[in-house]
């Protein structure tokens, strides 16, 4: 296909392997690159911007492959692209991508994630946007979930790809020739056992790890069509999980469950 323009960023941060394999395989692919990124790890920041201090860039080209232009970020995934868009690049890209992150975004989590956030400021602005995860925090096959995450959004940009459409890609971590597939998804109710983490410092004072385990819920399924699976239960099976996201959380439920309230 034709070179798209791309715009990367990510919440990892720019010395996050993930980001550095997703830009070099797209530039060997024969697309412009450019990667806007935050500084250091700003994992689990949601849509957060950064209001009460000045945002610092700097130039960090030297990082990544040749002919790849690159910018750390002092603030957050949003900032970022924000930033990016409205002050960093000379034209607007064609696409913007968000990853490739070290861990999983499925279901609710996804309102935590600062790699899903980066995806839909560009989708805010109207860009195909898409959030590319390898489900897993040790398992480090960026290459190819890089290569999955590119075609997907290459096949996705030449079949009319809507403006309002965010896609939410999670690879299983296996190797290539074990991965089962895959399918459009549904988002899961993400729950979490024991949260928080209770210590006690040197002064007898206590304070908390936010932590907790992922109860691994095979069933539960958010909106979406009664026959899709549960983003959770397919990277369970070892399959690939796409998800259309939106940024419209209007109420889709039956308007008469909403409660009656007097406003005034």
């Amino acid at each position: 296909m034709d070179s798209l323009n791309i715009l990367i960023s990510n919440d990892d941060g720019i010395f996050a392997d993930g980001i550095r394999s997703l830009a070099k395989k797209a530039l060997k692919r024969g697309h412009n690159v450019t990667v806007v990124c935050p500084d250091q790890e700003r994992s689990a920041t949601g849509h957060g911007l950064t209001l009460q201090s000045p945002i610092r860039v700097e130039n960090a080209d030297a990082l990544f492959e040749k002919g790849i232009k690159a910018w750390g970020c002092s603030g957050t995934p949003a900032d970022c692209v924000k930033l990016a868009l409205s002050e960093l690049l000379e034209n607007k890209p064609d696409i913007v991508l968000s990853g490739i992150n070290q861990g999983p975004n499925l279901g609710t989590d996804i309102f935590c994630s600062g790699t899903v956030a980066a995806a839909m400021e560009g989708t805010l602005e109207n860009i195909p946007s898409m959030a590319i995860s390898l489900a897993s925090f040790k398992w480090r096959n960026f290459d190819f979930a890089s290569e999955i995450g590119l075609k997907i959004a290459e096949q996705a940009f030449k079949n009319n790809w809507p403006k309002s459409l965010l896609l939410n890609l999670n690879i299983p971590p296996c190797q290539e020739n074990e991965v089962m597939g895959g399918s459009w998804t549904r988002l899961s109710i993400r729950k979490y056992k024991n949260q928080f983490l209770k210590r006690e410092d040197p002064r007898g004072d206590n304070y908390f790890w936010l932590a907790g385990e992922a109860v691994i819920d095979l069933t539960s399924k958010g909106y979406g069509p009664k026959n899709w699976p549960s983003d959770v239960s397919q990277i369970e099976k070892n399959k690939l999980s796409l998800t259309p996201l939106e940024p419209d959380l209007f109420w889709r439920d039956n308007l008469d469950m909403l409660p009656d309230i007097q406003l005034l």
